[in-house]
């Protein structure tokens, strides 16, 4: 009894505080950039692959790489479930999927997929994601076409090289601009025409720990094509590529990511292990593609003479 008294004493004398119930549980980031990034330089080792897998890296808070070495895939999770964006090849349809179970996520929560362009290596495995997943896919109005065909669009400037892939089922077309909801998701889409006619890009917000980050995954738009097609003799297609850059150039951007990771150095980036944010990256890429498109019409300009 004395002995019971004297604790309960010093107890009040000394503001000892007895916790009731079990202690809260704080939830460790899932492949955090700091560790997951330099295992992804290191898996990588340069290479640009297609189809060589890679260890899924957060990029912030609810937004994860979950793709190869040489093409990206972006998944961004919410409460209601998980938005997608590209699924690489039909191969690498496969190691997008084992990826987000890498992370400890079911494919089945995947409730919608997106798209950059429309090439077999960023969307062919579409259709085959839609098998794991049953998801749905939205595209632009463009490239809806060739996601349900799996055939290049006349005009394509890569038309003639370019390889067919699975047919997918197109749930709903955009419009430019439109926003994409799910639960306490939104991402914006952008039409950014130039690489291919149906093109898009993405903008939307992942907020974690009291850090809210503004992402942008830019499209390739990059000047390439078979070797048949000249920019200059299409004024139209060529007016609209420009629109394009000064758009994404124009964008509220902290993070920029883009299909093809090497393009924005983003395997640079994760081989330092460190929390990316880079507020002038879409200018910065944006000025490197009106570099590379300025050369390639003076090349078609100079091949004319």
């Amino acid at each position: 009894m004395f002995a019971s008294l004297f604790l309960l004493a010093a107890m009040q004398l000394n503001q000892v505080v007895v916790p009731l119930g079990r202690p809260r549980v704080i939830e460790r980031p899932r492949a955090p950039i700091e560790t997951s990034g330099p295992l992804w330089a290191a898996a990588c080792d340069g290479s640009d692959d297609w189809e060589k897998p890679a260890p899924p890296v957060r990029i912030h808070a609810n937004t994860y790489y979950v793709g190869t070495c040489g093409i990206a895939s972006v998944l961004v999770v919410g409460s209601q479930g998980s938005v997608l964006i590209d699924s690489g090849t039909e191969g690498g349809a496969d190691l997008v999927a084992a990826n987000i179970r890498r992370l400890g996520y079911d494919p089945r929560d995947v409730r919608v997929l997106l798209h950059s362009h429309e090439h077999f290596d960023h969307v062919g495995g579409m259709a085959r994601l839609q098998q794991l997943t049953g998801a749905q896919l939205y595209a632009s109005a463009n490239a809806a076409p060739v996601l349900r065909s799996g055939i290049a669009a006349d005009g394509d400037p890569q038309k003639s090289v370019l390889k067919p892939f699975a047919p997918a089922r197109v749930d709903r077309v955009l419009r430019d601009g439109e926003e994409v909801r799910l639960g306490d998701l939104m991402l914006k889409g952008h039409y950014t025409k130039g690489h291919t006619h149906g093109a898009m890009s993405w903008q939307w917000v992942s907020c974690g720990g009291g850090v809210c980050r503004t992402i942008v995954y830019a499209d390739s738009l990059s000047p390439v094509s078979g070797p048949d097609y000249r920019f200059s003799d299409h004024p139209g297609a060529l007016e609209a590529f420009r629109a394009s850059i000064a758009k994404v150039a124009s964008l509220d951007c902290d993070i920029i990511l883009t299909p093809h990771p090497s393009a924005s150095g983003l395997d640079q980036r994760f081989a330092l292990g460190r929390p990316l944010l880079e507020t002038e990256g879409c200018k910065t890429y944006a000025a490197k593609l009106t570099k590379a498109l300025d050369e390639r019409l003076a090349k078609e300009a100079a091949a004319k003479k």
